[in-house]
This record gives structure tokens, sequence and C-alpha cells, in this order.
């Protein structure tokens, strides 16, 4: 990977200097689907710098209940709590969409955001980032239809992938939005007769993205937008 092109957003923000101390530890990995980045409570070892696919952040109740908390794809990195100086997570993460990444141990990722302050403040914005993103998921889940949660879920998950493909089963978006799979069923059929998107079996097709945020009356807006550049400042 060219150090002055990396396609990573968190890897491309970095100083040089700051890449250069990550770069000889890195090595690049396939991310398929459903493999398991953190597992709750279980010390992280790896963090993860996606340049294609996504990785889903998911909550678990007592009782099995779970609801995804928080999305990463080429825009950031697994291994907040590490950022954030913990060991581990209650949450778990794993890939959702398959794609490819690169992966640091966090044994070598400690002492380099020890030596450079610059490194530990860009991967501290990077957290902040991903923590509003989080807030901004438990203020929708709260206050939005299904329909309009399961369009900013796309639409997010549009921004980090290539193409308006985005292959999913329809049990693995009821998971990522806590919802009941007949709902989220109805809510995708209601999303395809307004003509935003085709869906097939494993498979959605992102029809009409102007339609689908209008659709969400705010609950895809700014925040969502600013981390890619496509929200006013």
């Amino acid at each position: 990977m060219p150090q002055s092109h990396p396609r990573n957003h968190v890897l491309k923000a970095l100083a040089p200097e700051d890449f250069a101390l990550l770069r000889p530890s890195m090595h690049h990995v396939q991310l398929n689907i459903k493999a398991q980045l953190e597992v709750p409570y279980q010390p992280i070892e790896h963090v993860y710098f996606p340049e294609a696919g996504i990785a889903s952040v998911v909550a678990t109740m007592t009782g099995g209940r779970q609801s995804e908390v928080g999305i990463v794809g080429c825009d950031g990195m697994t291994g907040v709590a590490v950022i954030l100086g913990q060991d581990s997570s209650p949450n778990e993460t794993y890939i959702q969409v398959a794609g490819n990444g690169w992966c640091l141990p966090v044994e070598n990722l400690r002492p380099v955001i020890a030596e450079s302050q610059s490194l530990r403040a860009s991967l501290l914005r990077y957290a902040h980032a991903f923590l509003v993103q989080s807030s901004r998921t438990a203020l929708v889940n709260g206050h939005s239809k299904i329909e309009e949660r399961l369009a900013r879920w796309l639409l997010m998950v549009h921004d980090r992938t290539e193409g308006n493909k985005i292959y999913l089963t329809h049990e693995f978006l009821a998971t990522m939005l806590g919802a009941r799979r007949p709902g989220v069923t109805t809510a995708l059929q209601m999303l395809e007769y307004r003509g935003l998107v085709h869906a097939r079996r494993g498979e959605i097709t992102i029809v009409d993205r102007a339609g689908m945020i209008k659709l969400t009356h705010g609950a895809y807006g700014d925040e969502e937008q600013r981390h890619f550049g496509l929200a006013s400042a």
C-alpha cells in the first residue's frame, strides 16, 4: 500500500510520520462475512482498518436480543475501546459485508500511541466520530419509524461501499435494526414500492438515494454525511 495513498480514511488522515510508525506492523487481510473481530469482554488483540466491506458493532441484552450500535467501513477502524485506553468492549464486532483491509496487533499499536501525540489525537478524533454515530443511532432507534431507520442504515452502508448493490439477508437486517424480521420485510417492500430500492433475495440495490434521504425525515442528516464530506460545514 503506497504511503501517500491509503484507501482507509483514518490512515489517509494520518501525518506521514505517524503512518510510518504503524506501517511495519500492519498486514493486509481478507475480511470474510461473519468473521468475528471482537468478542464481548475478551481482550482485543487486533484492530482493523477496512478498505472494503463493513464491520458491525452489535450490543446484546440479557436474553440474547441484539441490535447494531455502530458500523465501520473504509471510514474508520475497529478497536475504539483500545484507543480509549481499555482492553475490551462489551460489544461484539463482526463482518457483515465481506471486504479487505489492514490488521494491526494491539501490542504494536499501544507503544506508538504513547510515542506520538499527533497519532493519538488523530485516532481519538475517529473515536469521537464513532461515538457520535452511536449516539445518533440510539436517537433514531428511539424516535424514527422502521422504514426511516432502514433507509438511514442502507444510506450509511452505501456511503461505505462501492456501487449501488448491498448484499444482505432480511434476517441480518432485522438484527442490525433491532427489529422483527416481518417488520423489516414490510419496510423494505415499502421502500421498493416507492421506487427507492430494488430488492431480491440477499441483495438490495439503491435506486433513488435522494428519495431515501428525504424519506428519513432527518434521521440521515449532517452528522451521517459530514464524515464523508457530503454535509455543509
